[in-house]
């Protein structure tokens, strides 16, 4: 079986973009964002609704009463807050810490002159911006159904002389913005990606040609100088030879020696 340079390639870890980790959060927020639109729909089909009854014959003022006591709206929107927020709190949690560590993207943030630095720069300024905008939108949307509808859980039925009511496409118009919150968040993470793997790839061709300069740049060895430098290494003796002439020359300087004592 061949093994490829993907196979050597490290795993990233799971705190660093490109990861099972981070593919597996972006959609677990995408899905949450589909459940808060899904909700958000719920919440706009029960929402509650005002029918007015007059008694002009006896003289008295139109009174207006709810339709329902509002649990169900107010249930799925508290719910949609919250998986819009929780979807956008892991979202740019794991961005802001995968970023952190990667040495690619402190490098584009610091690489002014290039163009494609430039561009992906200004596309995720334009996904940040864009994500908290949406995402506060609409968090202030579900906030507004959930203090209407929070106000009339009991006596719901008993006429009032005004009631307070929303506005029909506000809880729709909430889930559209948290749908589409995550989904601008998920652009951001593709754009770091972009930017990593483009700069990732930069590296990877300098080191390549640093290396190829290197090669080239170093003078060839002339075949002279290769058989002079083995000349030394090469002997008509064999290595047994040279050892017994060692011991035979020590042995013969330790007799002069003992003789002139």
């Amino acid at each position: 079986m061949a093994v490829t340079h993907a196979d050597l390639a490290p795993t990233p870890k799971a705190s660093h973009l490109g990861s099972k980790t981070g593919a597996f959060l972006i959609v677990f927020c995408i899905l949450l964002g589909l459940f808060c639109f899904i909700l958000c729909l719920v919440a706009e089909s029960a929402r509650s609704e005002v029918k007015w009854t007059s008694d002009e014959g006896k003289g008295r003022e139109s009174q207006c009463a709810y339709t329902g006591s509002g649990k169900l709206p107010l249930l799925s929107a508290t719910a949609a807050f919250l998986a819009l927020a929780t979807a956008m709190v892991v979202q740019h949690t794991y961005l802001l810490v995968a970023v952190s560590k990667s040495d690619a993207l402190l490098e584009m943030s610091w690489d002014l002159d290039s163009v494609f630095a430039k561009n992906l720069t200004r596309q995720a300024g334009f996904f940040f911006v864009a994500t908290w905008m949406s995402f506060a939108v609409g968090e202030i949307l579900l906030l507004i159904g959930l203090s209407v509808e929070s106000g009339h859980l009991k006596n719901w039925a008993t006429p009032r002389p005004s009631c307070l009511t929303i506005r029909q496409g506000l809880f729709t118009a909430a889930g559209v913005l948290g749908l589409l919150t995550v989904f601008l968040a998920s652009g951001l993470y593709v754009t770091a990606l972009r930017a990593e793997k483009y700069f990732q790839e930069g590296e990877i061709r300098r080191r390549e040609m640093l290396e190829a300069s290197i090669m080239y740049a170093s003078p060839p060895r002339s075949p002279e100088r290769s058989s002079i430098r083995a000349a030394p290494s090469e002997s008509p003796l064999p290595r047994q030879d040279h050892s017994v002439l060692t011991l035979y020359h020590y042995l013969r300087a330790f007799d002069k020696h003992s003789s002139l004592v």
